[in-house]
């Protein structure tokens, strides 16, 4: 029965993350942490851990499904890269030093309102309008966003989807299915060092919820890569929209009510 109720958790854990990782950008790790620890009694550390190792393939495949579609910018997103990777092992640290915590409500109410954004005000960038962007502003912007994205995703052990995603959109000046396609991408180097990070400061976590939960993130990850690339973007403004909002607002709800 045991078996059965953790088989559970890590498939709907892992259908929420990874279609929000393929359509929306977002880190797998701000669905799957929060339903392992509330779900299943996991120490927060922990499940943090296992939420950013089932973001690695899932934003990998995803990240691949937008390159095969054109929407994916690898030569100027190396500086938000290699800033949010290093902040990334920083945030760890921190996190680490706290005594164990409910999934911050901070993170979750952001996420309401850049969802918010998306809905009511949809990013309408051009690929051109993002390419006339001067080269050192764009250096600036990405050193100081992925710094805070960076912490952020070690920190609240989110990939930081979707901060990486307002980042590009609000002031990098991506168009959206690109800056879906990059912030996956990024993520996919982040949540890697982030698992890293946790499994050598915290111990191995629990091997089989986190193989389910790879293998569950990994497969609806893949399906919403394929359907968001064929979407408009207007249209992928709303989903956006929709699953974070969507997504903070039950998360909010387990954690004050159950």
């Amino acid at each position: 029965m045991e078996l059965l109720v953790k088989i559970i958790v890590c498939f709907f854990a892992g259908a929420g993350a990874g279609i929000g990782t393929g359509f929306a950008g977002m880190s797998a790790a701000a669905i799957v942490g929060p339903m392992l620890a509330t779900f299943l009694g996991m120490a927060p550390y922990q499940a943090i851990g296992i939420g950013l190792a089932s973001d690695v393939l899932a934003s990998a495949i995803s990240a691949w499904t937008y390159k095969k579609n054109k929407n994916l910018d690898v030569k100027n997103s190396l500086v938000l890269l290699i800033c949010v990777l290093c902040m990334t092992v920083v945030g760890s640290l921190i996190a680490k030093m706290l005594p164990d915590r409910a999934m911050g409500t901070t993170t979750q109410i952001a996420m309401v309102f850049i969802g918010l954004r998306f809905l009511l005000k949809p990013v309408q960038n051009t690929k051109e309008q993002m390419a006339a962007v001067e080269p050192r502003e764009r250096i600036i912007k990405s050193a100081i966003g992925g710094c805070l994205v960076g912490f952020i995703c070690g920190f609240v052990g989110a990939g930081g989807g979707m901060m990486l995603l307002f980042v590009l959109t609000s002031f990098l000046g991506y168009e959206m299915h690109m800056a879906v396609g990059t912030s996956v991408f990024i993520m996919a180097f982040t949540a890697f060092t982030g698992s890293v990070s946790h499994v050598m400061i915290g111990g191995m976590p629990d091997v089989q919820a986190m193989l389910l939960c790879i293998v569950f993130t990994l497969l609806w990850a893949r399906i919403a890569a394929v359907i968001a690339n064929k979407a408009s973007a207007i249209t992928l403004n709303r989903v956006v929209g929709i699953v974070m909002i969507t997504t903070s607002a039950v998360i909010l709800a387990v954690n004050y009510l159950i």
